[in-house]
């Protein structure tokens, strides 16, 4: 799972099996450690209305309703999003392979639909 966060926004990217572990469990996980201090990155499955995020003990929290995460990981759809009352663009998406030759691993990632055009 990557975040990354630009201006007002933040995006979740799920590979494949990461998206399968997301639908059948209640919430996914990653930390990574920057200096000496973890900051812990989770998507979380609950009974709220409306896409929102937490931030607490270097912990970012993004909550989904139950409907759209089970919607989003039982279809094609690609993702998700809002708009919270502070302005802060939330979007949750799978994670294609890059068009563009890249080092990282993407062999879990999902099938890029505009490859071969």
């Amino acid at each position: 799972m990557q975040i990354r966060t630009s201006h007002n926004s933040l995006r979740y990217r799920l590979t494949r099996p990461e998206v399968e572990r997301f639908g059948h469990g209640r919430f996914i996980t990653e930390t990574a450690i920057i200096g000496h201090q973890p900051l812990t990155y989770t998507l979380q499955k609950t009974d709220i209305d409306q896409l929102s995020v937490t931030f607490k003990n270097h912990e970012i929290i993004l909550l989904v309703p139950q409907q759209t995460a089970l919607n989003w990981t039982n279809t094609e759809s690609v993702g998700f999003d809002h708009q919270d009352y502070s302005g802060l663009y939330l979007l949750v998406e799978k994670d294609f392979k890059c068009l563009d030759n890249v080092t990282e691993h993407q062999s879990d990632n999902y099938p890029n639909p505009l490859a071969g055009k």
